[in-house]
């Protein structure tokens, strides 16, 4: 299976002593989130639910010389939210930028057949918390000029029936994203999306391996199936994913607003 030489790629200071919140932190795309970013020269703020995944990942962050504040925290809870905005300003003064990482998957099912609960669910955690955070932390962006990201998906171009539940809300927040971006933008606050597609990391490995044991192949034959529209012939690992995220939250995308990036190794030309 195809991978990116790990050798090319040497980190530069772009995000040297910024502040970062990042939402939904946890094995794949949001470790690769939190570690590039502090390799970048970041200082983080590190918000889910799990506090001990948080810790052990807060001393890899210290030990490239980082700051890293544990923030165990609901999304889909409003105190709890407040609490995030409150701890990160105790704690650092300021916000350069708030990355809205969490995500629920609802029922893999055809739309009208997903119960309308999960889907509120799912949304509770994909829309309605992205706005929140984005609302209360507003002003400390508008202090610093700084950026919200949304890491959206490119299930937002594809139609099997069994992602549509998934659709509908990251299609919600593609549209979330630009309306911030609009209202927010006179405030100097930039506003841009994520759209990986597969990211070859923990999840999606075991998807490969339950999608291998169901149609009795192997899970290398899984990945080329995956691989095999891209331009690229490989899949995007999360430490690419993460450093396109990046870019979007340092100064040298001070002009981009209201953006999605495709990060999918060419599997869709937007």
């Amino acid at each position: 299976m195809p991978t990116p030489p790990a050798h090319t790629y040497q980190p530069v200071p772009l995000l040297q002593n910024k502040v970062l919140v990042i939402s939904g932190v946890g094995p794949g795309l949001g470790h690769s989130l939190s570690i590039e970013a502090a390799r970048m020269g970041a200082d983080l703020v590190l918000a889910s639910r799990t506090e001990k995944k948080l810790e052990k990942l807060a001393d890899e962050v210290r030990a490239l010389g980082r700051k890293a504040l544990v923030a165990p925290t609901d999304i889909t809870e409003e105190t709890q939210r407040r609490s995030l905005l409150d701890r990160t300003l105790a704690e650092y003064g300021r916000v350069d930028c708030l990355i809205n990482n969490a995500f629920a998957i609802p029922p893999m099912n055809p739309i009208t057949q997903i119960e309308l609960d999960h889907l509120r669910t799912a949304n509770e955690t994909n829309v309605f918390a992205p706005l929140r955070l984005s609302a209360l932390f507003a002003d400390a962006l508008e202090a610093t000029r700084g950026s919200i990201i949304m890491l959206n998906s490119c299930v937002s171009y594809s139609s099997q029936p069994e992602y549509s539940g998934y659709k509908l809300s990251k299609g919600a927040l593609q549209h979330l994203a630009q309306s911030l971006a609009t209202e927010l933008g006179p405030r100097g606050i930039r506003v841009n999306s994520i759209a990986p597609s597969y990211v070859y990391e923990d999840i999606n490995k075991a998807y490969f391996d339950w999608l291998a044991s169901q149609a009795g192949v192997t899970h290398e034959d899984i990945y080329r199936q995956k691989a095999a529209p891209t331009d690229l012939q490989r899949l995007a690992g999360p430490e690419e994913v993460a450093r396109a995220t990046l870019f979007l939250a340092s100064d040298l995308a001070t002009a981009v607003t209201g953006q999605m990036l495709t990060v999918d190794c060419g599997e869709f030309h937007r």
